[in-house]
């Protein structure tokens, strides 16, 4: 039996995974996806969403038969009851597997951490005077984490909207 998800888990994993769905809808070569799992060194973890290249676009992971390996760019955590692994083992796990971003949707905390990777180190992305986080990795995905959290559908996609406006 899986560990139980919460309502409010659900709800914001269902929004995360819905602006990555968009973001993939406008971004050709990227692939979303929700709670699947992925062989990662030598363990299977299950992120909540991910966003990652395909290889044919130079992407980082590939499949192997029904399953994706490596590290997607992006891995994203609701983190309630989990916080503790979610911060914890299971970052240090896609650290060393080279996860290029990482979000923390920390429910308990009404908080919002986005890391990315350098030099073998998760540093946080720091929202910019707008209130926006943008990534580096991908271009144009730019998240409200404000909206996130008070679960506004309409702001997270219009940050995205801004974002994905802004490649030109």
């Amino acid at each position: 039996m899986p560990s139980p998800v919460s309502l409010s888990h659900g709800d914001h994993d269902s929004l995360v995974i819905a602006w990555l769905v968009n973001y993939t809808r406008r971004t050709p070569g990227c692939q979303a996806c929700n709670n699947a799992t992925w062989l990662m060194l030598e363990d299977v973890p299950q992120p909540d969403a991910t966003l990652r290249i395909l290889p044919e676009s130079g992407g980082q992971s590939r499949l192997e038969g029904a399953y994706c390996a490596g590290a997607p760019e992006l891995a994203a955590e609701g983190c309630l009851s989990s916080t503790s692994y979610d911060l914890g083992s299971k970052l240090a796990l896609y650290r060393a597997a080279g996860v290029r971003e990482y979000i923390a949707v920390i429910l308990g905390e009404s908080r919002v951490l986005w890391q990315r990777l350098v030099e073998g180190k998760y540093v946080p992305i720091e929202a910019d005077p707008d209130g926006l986080l943008r990534s580096v990795v991908f271009p144009g995905l730019w998240l409200d984490p404000k909206a996130l959290l008070a679960l506004d559908a309409a702001g997270v996609l219009d940050a995205l909207d801004q974002g994905l406006q802004s490649r030109g």
